[in-house]
């Protein structure tokens, strides 16, 4: 038996027990390596259960170990849609939070962006420029932030000449 807060120390998550959220830490760590180049990959940390019948808790952590938020939703390991978004989140909280930045930032307004589902795809959105009521917009897909989306920008109408 052991004492009430007695836990165990993190392990790292080996490559294929959650082939899910791999693979959606797959495309986090390729966005991390675009936009924040001098940081190692993400890890998957896992954490046993509080009793012997519950899940263990997993988390994202830098490489250095350190993690912030809410373990993974246990629920999301069977659905690629699910994992990818309770990963994002994680990873996002935990790099927000424990490098004391926004991230991702978006190119076009400087501004952290979200995941969200945009027909059907977790991508990356930004609330833009609100001062300058610049247009919300997506930016990319989650785990492909190399690539340039343009923002929807509505057509301006040319000057009129006076």
């Amino acid at each position: 038996m052991c004492a009430l807060f007695d836990r165990s120390e993190p392990r790292r998550v080996s490559p294929g027990e959650y082939p899910l959220w791999d693979r959606a830490l797959a495309l986090l760590n390729r966005d991390l390596a675009v936009t924040l180049p001098e940081q190692k990959p993400l890890q998957l940390l896992a954490l046993p259960p509080y009793d012997a019948h519950g899940p263990e808790y997993v988390y994202v952590a830098l490489a250095n170990g350190e993690w912030h938020g809410n373990c993974l939703d246990p629920e999301s390991v069977d659905d690629p849609a699910a994992a990818l978004a309770t990963v994002a989140e994680a990873a996002q909280e935990t790099v927000t939070e424990r490098l004391w930045q926004a991230w991702p930032l978006c190119s076009v307004h400087d501004l952290g962006m979200h995941p969200r589902d945009a027909d059907g795809r977790l991508s990356w959105w930004c609330a833009g420029e609100r001062s300058r009521r610049g247009p919300a917009h997506i930016r990319a897909a989650v785990g492909a932030l190399d690539t340039f989306v343009h923002p929807c920008r509505p057509r301006r109408k040319g000057r009129r000449v006076r």
